[in-house]
């Protein structure tokens, strides 16, 4: 009884392993590929539960979903002679699994395999373009003509590739920093221009600010001198009109300046005169006449 038991149990695990091994469940983000002995036999789109010969026949699942790609940063020449480090990237979804299966057999060997073919597609149409042509509008319709190119090679991979990026597109390194030197002499040029034309500007105001001056300070002069002469004229109109009614008042006042001029705190020059002189006159005597002490009546 505990054999048949046994042999019952025995063959049991054994139906189990071979129904589990004759069982597989494709999800919805997979597809698969059913090989026999190494050989590829059906392909399976359709997500559920499918059968396959145990232990004879085995499954190799594949992505439904797209698959990114990143191509290794490259150097390209464009057609002005102008190098970029090129960093892409590109999404592709495998839409054949046996051609994939037979091309490539795994992501990774797909994943090396478009990289050449991105890169290599990269060179060759970048290669025609100019820096503008990447940076304008036109970038679009020139990733859809690397898209397209890159399609060709990767259809007989059993891979549709989605699209194609350019994550980056900037200069090496050591462009940079020319270029970088190049725009800085440049500035320093045009600052060194600007200050001189600066330089110039301001000579031209000063000269001609100056020359303004000039002019203002000689007509300011030439009126004051008119006005001056106007003055002293009348002055002496005045002076002359007055002195002509009376001349003993004239030389009371002439004598009155010379003694302010002559007599000073400051004046150093000795003078050695006769208490006598005629320079005196006007001290002994208010009418400078001697022996007279009181101005005549009028005065």
């Amino acid at each position: 009884m505990n054999r048949t038991l046994a042999i019952i149990g025995v063959v049991v695990i054994l139906l189990g392993i071979v129904a589990v091994n004759s069982m597989f469940i494709v999800s919805q983000t997979q597809q698969a590929l059913v090989l026999r002995l190494g050989e590829p036999r059906r392909q399976i789109q359709d997500p559920g539960l499918q059968l396959k010969i145990p232990f004879i026949e085995d499954a190799v699942f594949y992505e439904r979903r797209a698959l990114d790609v990143d191509p290794p940063k490259q150097q390209v020449i464009l057609s002005d002679q102008k190098r970029l480090d090129v960093d892409s990237y590109a999404r592709y979804r495998i839409v054949d699994p046996l051609l994939f299966f037979q091309a490539v057999r795994t992501e990774r060997e797909a994943r090396a395999r478009l990289s050449a073919i991105i890169n290599s597609s990269l060179r060759r149409v970048l290669g025609s373009q100019t820096l503008f042509d990447i940076l304008s509008e036109k970038r679009v319709g020139i990733m859809a003509n690397i898209r397209s190119e890159v399609n060709g090679p990767a259809q007989r991979l059993g891979i549709e590739i989605i699209e194609v990026r350019l994550r980056r597109a900037d200069y090496p390194d050591e462009t940079r920093e020319n270029i970088y030197n190049r725009m800085k002499s440049e500035r320093e040029r045009e600052a060194k221009e600007f200050r001189a034309q600066g330089f110039e500007q301001a000579q031209k105001i000063r000269a001609d600010a100056d020359k303004q001056r000039v002019v203002i300070v000689a007509e300011a002069q030439k009126q004051a001198e008119t006005l001056r002469g106007q003055g002293d004229g009348e002055a002496i109109k005045i002076y002359a009109d007055a002195f002509g009614k009376d001349p003993s008042f004239f030389s009371f006042y002439r004598s009155m300046q010379a003694y302010r001029t002559a007599i000073t705190d400051s004046d150093t020059t000795t003078m050695v005169l006769s208490p006598d002189s005629d320079f005196f006159r006007y001290f002994n005597s208010m009418t400078g006449q001697p022996g007279s002490e009181t101005p005549p009546a009028g005065q």
